[in-house]
């Protein structure tokens, strides 16, 4: 499954992305929020997404993963995800980190529209949300800008370098008025 934006194409990964991948999730300013961890190596980014690549042949499919692809340049700048909870509750999370290179372009919030257009358009969820460090200033902003409303504060849930953090849950229904 592609998706395009005005500005950008999102393509689900492949393992020939591992060099990219691995390059983005090693970024000091992109770990800053991830609760992932700084892989030590390429192997251990390939474990890291192998469950992603995986799903892409599972018939009930849960998990998506997308690099994001520049138009005008062709050039990787990062990465989206979603996961789809079960269907009765048709509900879906969204993910995406960028390259700090590609900041403040409004790329983040591009691609934050394309996945919840994306989930009520193409998955019919009925809810989309998404996870944010308190501290995520930039995160919060995007999330915001994309239409979503701040539903609550999950005390200490995220562990981020040794210590736990707290997240404030963002979320948009169907019915939200969307002006996109």
């Amino acid at each position: 499954m592609q998706l395009e934006s005005e500005r950008l194409v999102l393509q689900e990964i492949t393992w020939d992305d591992i060099e990219n991948i691995h390059a983005l999730y090693s970024c000091p300013e992109v770990d800053e929020y991830n609760t992932l961890g700084i892989p030590e190596n390429i192997e251990k980014t390939k474990e890291i997404i192998r469950s992603t690549i995986e799903a892409q042949e599972e018939e009930n499919r849960k998990l998506y993963g997308w690099k994001i692809i520049r138009k005008d340049s062709g050039e990787f700048i990062g990465m989206a995800g979603f996961t789809l909870s079960a269907n009765r509750f048709k509900l879906g999370e969204i993910s995406y980190e960028l390259l700090p290179s590609q900041w403040g372009q409004g790329y983040a919030t591009e691609v934050a529209k394309t996945l919840i257009k994306t989930g009520f358009k193409e998955f019919n969820l009925h809810k989309v949300e998404a996870g944010v460090a308190t501290e995520n200033i930039r995160s919060i902003k995007v999330l915001e800008k994309a239409g979503m409303t701040r539903e609550g504060l999950r005390r200490k849930i995220l562990p981020i370098r040794g210590e736990w953090k707290d997240n404030y849950h963002y979320a948009i229904v169907e019915d939200d008025p969307i002006n996109y």
